[in-house]
């Protein structure tokens, strides 16, 4: 059951990626306000582990200004119902021309819930082998990079790696015994 009442929904804006939409809403107390609400479709991200090694990418982060490094992620806007373990194939493919062998699913968070509906399925990719990558026009600039564990962790613990999806789907596959 809702706890709080949707009174009013108004589209503010749209694109191919997202619909922010804002809603007039009361809360049980009576007490009326509003909420912006950004819809995205839901994405994968890919845990490559080859090894003591894993695959990141690094691209340039238009909202923050950095090149930054993660684990391979991404959602088809022209498919959203795709199955998730084929987007995150191939989004793996795509942004590093890796085909993984063994796909095993770590499970499902919510990216940003208190602003988005947006959540992500994150899988652990093994048995990799190298093949041509395909990235998108959005992708230009996209750098592959293979990384010892330790050092990846490393850069965790000091704060160069500042992707909250890469850094939590890390953990949550470490955490159940997966790396």
């Amino acid at each position: 059951m809702n706890e709080i009442k949707m009174l009013h929904s108004e589209v503010v804006y749209q694109n191919k990626w997202m619909t922010v939409r804002e809603d007039q809403i009361e809360r049980p107390s009576g007490a009326k306000g509003i909420y912006g609400v950004v819809e995205k479709p839901d994405f994968v991200v890919i845990l490559p582990v080859d090894g003591d090694d894993v695959h990141l990418v690094e691209q340039y982060r238009y909202a923050v200004g950095e090149r930054l490094l993660e684990f391979p992620q991404g959602a088809w806007e022209n498919h959203p119902d795709a199955d998730p373990v084929l987007l995150a194939a191939g989004e793996l493919k795509e942004e590093t021309g890796l085909v993984a062998g063994n796909m095993v699913y770590v499970g499902f968070q919510y990216l940003a819930y208190g602003y988005s509906n947006q959540g992500y399925h994150i899988y652990l990719a093994t048995d990799l082998t190298q093949a041509e990558r395909n990235l998108d026009p959005e992708e230009e600039g996209l750098i592959a990079n293979k990384m010892p564990i330790a050092e990846f962790e490393q850069r965790i613990i000091s704060g160069e790696i500042k992707d909250a999806s890469t850094v939590n789907a890390y953990g949550l596959a470490k955490l159940k015994g997966l790396i």
